[in-house]
């Protein structure tokens, strides 16, 4: 009986820990002054509220190939949409392109979570 209550003590242990660390992690996209955070939702998606500092680059525009190729394919970008779909798409599209290092952040609560940033409106 010692040792069940022994090794369930030892499990919820090491569950809390886990947790702790889950909560307490620092952002895991790491965003220099040199990343470009790109934002690939809709206008005015990107009204109500964006990464601060990101800028709107529309998946949707039928000019989005175009835009998207006025970047450096050499920078560092972290792209994010609204639920992780679009953002995935731009990733694609830009890895096809040559774009050296992209990371899709997925969607903007979970890329504010995993770079630190803040959710701002203008």
């Amino acid at each position: 009986m010692r040792f069940r209550r022994a090794v369930t003590f030892t499990v919820a242990l090491a569950a809390a820990a886990a947790a702790l660390t889950a909560c307490s992690s620092s952002p895991s996209i790491e965003v220099t002054e040199e990343t470009v955070v790109i934002d690939v939702r809709t206008p005015g998606e990107y009204a109500g509220g964006h990464l601060e500092g990101a800028v709107n680059v529309n998946l949707q525009s039928p000019t989005f190939q175009e835009d998207i190729l006025e970047y450096d394919l050499d920078g560092e970008y972290v792209v994010y949409c609204q639920s992780g779909n679009r953002s995935s798409q731009a990733v694609a599209y830009m890895d096809q392109a040559g774009f050296e290092d992209v990371t899709d952040a997925g969607g903007v609560s979970e890329a504010s979570k995993s770079t630190g940033l803040d959710i701002v409106t203008d």
